[in-house]
C-alpha cells in the first residue's frame, strides 16, 4: 500500500520554527508533485505549499509566503516543510499529499494520496 507518513509536528510558541517531514512509499516518488495542506478543527482543509516534479517549481499560500519553504529529497523519498516565524493561526493538522501527474496544484482534489497528518499547535 502507498503510505505517506508525516512527522515533526509539535507544540511551539509564536515566532518559533518547525520542520515537517513526509516519508513516502511511492514507487516513483520523483514523478509526483507533492503538497502540504492544513486543517483546523471545524474548518476546511486548506492549501499550504506545493512542489512539482521539477523541484524548482513551487507555490505557496499567501498566508505562509516568505515564512514557509517546501523542499524534497528524491533520494530519500521525502518532502519537507520548513516553517519559520510561526503564528497561532498556523495551528492545525498538517497533511502531506502526492499528485501523480507531477503538476503542482493548490486543489486538494487533485491529489491522489494523503498522509494521516501531524499536529502543529502554535501558542501566543
Amino acid at each position: 500500500q502507498v503510505q505517506l507518513v508525516e512527522s515533526g509536528g509539535g507544540l511551539v510558541q509564536a515566532g518559533d520554527s518547525l520542520r515537517l517531514s513526509c516519508a513516502a512509499s511511492l514507487r516513483t516518488f520523483s514523478n509526483y508533485a507533492m503538497g502540504w495542506f492544513r486543517q483546523a478543527p471545524g474548518k476546511e482543509r486548506e492549501f499550504v505549499a506545493t512542489i512539482g516534479r521539477r523541484p524548482t517549481h513551487t507555490s505557496y499560500a499567501d498566508s505562509v509566503k516568505g515564512r514557509f519553504t517546501i523542499s524534497r529529497d528524491n533520494a530519500k523519498n521525502t518532502v519537507y516543510l520548513q516553517m519559520n516565524s510561526l503564528r497561532p493561526e498556523d495551528t492545525g493538522a498538517y497533511y502531506c499529499a502526492a499528485e501523480s501527474a507531477g503538476i503542482p496544484t493548490t486543489r486538494r482534489y487533485d491529489y491522489d494520496h494523503w498522509g494521516q497528518g501531524t499536529q502543529v499547535t502554535v501558542s501566543s
